[in-house]
């Protein structure tokens, strides 16, 4: 082993909204006491980061002259628990985009605030 993995960043126009976004999501403290940088932080210490950067340009899933990137997925256990993650996911500002039409397993595409596509993912546990 070289290192190991201090946390993911995600770049954004807003890192204190996004960071209260995906804290809402996960349940995680949120600190955006800089406003050029906010922490995620779970209470076993894995960390989400989210960074100013003025210019970002979000992707445009599922267009390949814009990609994603990157993407978080998240799990859910069954699809009845994700018809209700989406509607909670919408009212907290999130876009739907897409679902894979799953019947016992599947997910469901969406976009964050910011542009970033994410996945309720379920069954799949």
């Amino acid at each position: 082993m070289i290192a190991t993995l201090q946390c993911t960043v995600i770049d954004c126009p807003d890192p204190a909204a996004l960071a209260a976004f995906y804290g809402r999501i996960l349940g995680w403290r949120v600190d955006d006491s800089d406003p050029e940088w906010a922490n995620l932080t779970a209470e076993d210490g894995r960390r989400l980061a989210f960074q100013l950067a003025p210019d970002h340009q979000p992707p445009r899933w599922p267009d390949p002259a814009y990609p994603q990137q990157l993407h978080l997925d998240f799990d859910v256990d069954t699809i009845e628990d994700a018809e209700r993650a989406q509607q909670e996911l919408i009212e907290l500002g999130a876009t739907f985009l897409h679902d894979s039409g799953g019947v016992r397993s599947g997910f469901r595409v969406f976009n964050d605030p910011a542009g970033h596509p994410f996945c309720i993912c379920y069954g799949q546990s």
